[in-house]
């Protein structure tokens, strides 16, 4: 079955089982490799995109749910606002160590970002809750994510 959405501004129509999680479209079909496998549980983050603006865990996420959407990766964020003043802020505040949960976690600032101009601590935690990072760069990540915030305002 063909299902097509809009990736990254562009048409896309991949002829997929329609149970096949996103993740894998993206991956294996489309050869979209950005976006990462981690849990496979929707528990780690590793697989967040966005789907019409809002993260999303890809790995659970079939993609027939993409029909008609808009689906958001990470190479797409070099040509918005948001993702380059989080890209930018990831650098500066040297963010990545091992860097596999690097594009879930920059897809979640982006989202959150996008909805909300000027986030509390509190407002990073909850958006961020579920992106684990294994390295444990999370004081640098709320950071980061003040600095892109100050950097859009």
């Amino acid at each position: 079955m063909a299902v097509s959405f809009t990736l990254n501004g562009k048409p896309a129509s991949v002829d997929v089982d329609p149970g096949t999680p996103i993740l894998w479209t993206l991956r294996d079909t489309l050869g979209m490799t950005g976006t990462k496998f981690g849990c496979g549980m929707a528990m780690c983050g590793a697989c967040t995109v966005h789907l019409n603006g809002a993260a999303i865990r890809s790995c659970v996420t079939p993609v027939a749910s993409a029909e008609g959407q808009r689906v958001t990766t990470i190479e797409a964020l070099a040509t918005d606002k948001i993702g380059r003043a989080v890209e930018n802020a990831w650098v500066k505040h040297d963010v990545a160590q091992c860097g596999y949960c690097q594009s879930g976690q920059i897809m979640s600032a982006t989202a959150l970002l996008a909805s909300n101009k000027k986030p509390s601590d509190a407002d990073i935690d909850a958006a961020m809750a579920g992106n684990v990072c294994r390295c444990g760069t999370y004081t640098r990540i709320r950071a980061a994510i003040h600095d892109a915030a100050r950097a859009l305002a």
